[in-house]
């Protein structure tokens, strides 16, 4: 099952944070520069630092800030949360044969946001599964994607049902 919440949400989350607490606009790019420097799901060993400009909503200004790992760990619990949840209710919802496999096999991550510090450490602590990140986590979802638009032809014939009630461009 493929989960919509992901690296977005998480730079959504750190730009409402800095709007929130310093009133200050930042962009898509510069939220997910925070998020790859110092952001995690943990504390870290050593709590990081890092200076962040942007616009002051107030003033219109440049301004610059100093935020700290811990909290850009608080700005991203709740999209971590809310994937931690859609996993728990899609192994409640897994069929016994397959709930074996995972117990042997695991789950594989992917997308950018997978590279989160700790994320894999998070998942498998809550499910008590092994969890795996793809070897290419940023480029594997496009890839299978597009590896489904080539092979579609094959899934109807076998599964016409599944390709009728999908949907392209929706979300969920």
């Amino acid at each position: 099952k493929s989960i919509d919440i992901a690296g977005d949400e998480m730079d959504e989350a750190i730009m409402q944070h800095f709007r929130r607490k310093y009133n200050l606009l930042i962009g898509e790019t510069t939220a997910e520069d925070v998020k790859i420097q110092i952001g995690s799901v943990f504390p870290l060993k050593e709590e990081k630092t890092m200076e962040v400009k942007g616009r002051d909503q107030a003033t219109g200004l440049p301004k610059t800030v100093l935020i700290t790992s811990e909290e850009v760990r608080q700005a991203l619990m709740e999209p971590v949360q809310l994937i931690l949840d859609v996993i728990k209710n899609t192994l409640e919802e897994t069929p016994a044969e397959l709930a074996a496999d995972l117990v042997d096999r695991g789950m594989v991550l992917a997308g950018g946001g997978t590279l989160l510090r700790g994320l894999p450490d998070l998942i498998r602590q809550e499910t008590e599964l092994p969890v795996h990140r793809s070897a290419d986590p940023l480029s594997c979802v496009a890839l299978g994607a597009g590896k489904f638009l080539e092979e579609l032809d094959q899934i109807k014939l076998r599964r016409p049902d599944f390709v009728t009630s999908y949907r392209f461009g929706t979300s969920r």
